[in-house]
């Protein structure tokens, strides 16, 4: 049996009796939209063009909606509903906006990360990322959408990026340590994601 993913009280934009997201695919199991969230992604994700700094909360709206257009009608928009998982109580609606350009005014002052050697790099990029997750921006699909920025941050910072090596339930461990002040998984996480030096690669 599937646990509701954030609790049947808050799921009024969910269908009656479920914790499934009304779409535009009007599909009404969990499996069935999730599969279908996971193919369009990748889709979507193939048609993405690298974007330069500077990011910003509208950087992160463009990529949720170039992901999520074809499933939910609310694509690209910020949440108005308080949601949390776990003990994990994400940023009240009316505060993200503020956060999330916080915390990227704070990557624009440190020049986008560019320059610094890959081990400060990762550390860098955990702490942003943990603040980032628990803003939690969208209804859904935040972790997808943040991968992609922080693709192109870490990209931009002269690195490569391989997301392959994480398993889904090692980002969920690390993104509650961080919620609870503990960077380190996610630094570590980093640490094995981030790869070469993109002057080391013979292009």
């Amino acid at each position: 049996m599937r646990d509701d993913k954030y609790g049947a009280d808050q799921a009024p934009d969910c269908y009656p009796g479920t914790d499934v997201l009304i779409n535009s695919l009007n599909l009404r199991n969990a499996e069935d939209l999730e599969e279908a969230e996971r193919y369009i992604n990748e889709v979507a994700a193939t048609r993405l063009e690298f974007i330069l700094p500077p990011y910003s909360l509208a950087t992160l709206k463009q990529v949720h909606r170039s992901l999520f257009e074809n499933i939910y009608p609310w694509a690209g928009e910020i949440r108005t509903l308080a949601i949390s998982k776990g003990t994990t109580r994400f940023c009240s609606p009316e505060f993200i906006e503020r956060e999330v350009e916080r915390e990227f005014s704070k990557m624009a002052a440190a020049d986008w990360f560019e320059g610094y050697p890959r081990e400060q790099l990762a550390s860098c990029i955990a702490q942003s990322y943990g603040t980032l997750n628990v803003a939690h921006p969208f209804r859904e699909g935040n972790g997808r959408t943040q991968r992609i920025v922080f693709e192109y941050i870490i990209f931009n910072a002269g690195y490569l990026v391989d997301w392959d090596s994480i398993e889904r339930q090692e980002w969920i461990d690390a993104c509650i340590h961080s919620y609870h002040g503990d960077d380190e998984p996610l630094v570590k996480i980093f640490n094995r994601c981030i790869g070469f030096s993109l002057a080391e690669v013979d292009f």
